[in-house]
């Protein structure tokens, strides 16, 4: 089986709340929200992410929008007000799961 980018697939905006990151992936088409669901699963998003040394993932699913809503704990160096790294936000972050290889949809 291929692998395929998942920026191909879907587009994600991320935020923040404090120390918490948000990102939201969401599925081009409509019959891509399953495959998405079975792959991008709050392991795999925590795989991504390791290098940040984060905390727990939480995983939030929104079929009728197409897409998923990932909570992650301890992603942003303390949040805003504390971080010294360039994108404080997280909003990078986003782009980071969109370059995830995955297998292809059937």
């Amino acid at each position: 089986m291929t692998d395929v980018l998942l920026c191909d697939y879907a587009h994600a905006r991320a935020g923040d709340k404090g120390n918490t990151l948000s990102v939201a992936v969401f599925a081009y088409a409509p019959e891509h929200y399953n495959w998405l669901a079975q792959m991008l699963t709050s392991e795999r998003v925590a795989q991504c992410l390791a290098h940040r040394r984060i905390g727990a993932v939480h995983r939030y699913e929104l079929p009728n929008l197409g897409g998923l809503n990932f909570v992650v704990e301890n992603a942003l160096e303390g949040g805003v007000n504390a971080s010294p790294g360039i994108d404080r936000h997280g909003k990078s972050l986003s782009y980071v799961l969109l370059d995830l290889r995955l297998p292809a949809p059937s």
